[in-house]
């Protein structure tokens, strides 16, 4: 039985699991969303919602705590003043998983740990990802002419190694195709 026994140990040593534990939970952080396995996923948003509560208190013994645990700095005044905001009104839950399923590899069950978004912070970043992507679009119509303008320039100069296929025939590599037993092209 495993009375009062209050965490996975993951097969690993107590430094190696702290380790880990501080990366997955900085890398979190710094990206707002990580897929791992479903353990580790569990054990990392205990620290991360611990870690979440302290930034809310925002005094220097938090600070302090804080920079103790977390990797890199950056990461840290991150968490101070970008993520602890949006949380200011909730006592909790900072967390989701999201289960994803087995991984083909050693069917261990992966999943998603994702920092909880308000509606108007989802709104905002579609908003942003949306204008991103239009100003993609027209730098990309201003640049076609351009580009055949340049490509016309250059049939004098060399060729760059590696490109022979493509340019003649056409035809790309096939596609790479992920299957149980491995990688398989066609």
């Amino acid at each position: 039985m495993r009375h009062r026994k209050d965490h996975r140990k993951l097969s690993r040593t107590a430094a190696h699991r702290r380790s880990l534990l501080r990366n997955l939970t900085t890398s979190l952080f710094q990206h707002e969303r990580i897929e791992t396995t479903l353990a580790k996923a569990k054990e990392t948003r205990r620290l991360a919602e611990r870690m979440i509560t302290f930034a809310k208190r925002g005094d220097l013994a938090a600070r302090r705590h804080v920079a103790r645990f977390v990797v890199r700095p950056a990461v840290a005044a991150k968490l101070f003043h970008t993520i602890a905001p949006w949380y200011a009104e909730r006592n909790g839950g900072y967390t989701r998983i999201i289960r994803l399923g087995s991984r083909l590899g050693d069917a261990g069950e992966t999943a998603y740990l994702e920092l909880i978004k308000s509606e108007e912070q989802r709104e905002k970043e579609r908003q942003e990802r949306m204008s991103a992507e239009e100003a993609k679009e027209k730098a990309l119509k201003a640049g076609a002419p351009g580009k055949k303008a340049k490509a016309g320039a250059a049939e004098g100069e060399k060729p760059k190694p590696g490109k022979r296929h493509e340019r003649e025939s056409g035809v790309t590599a096939p596609s790479r195709k992920r299957t149980r037993t491995g990688v398989k092209t066609g």
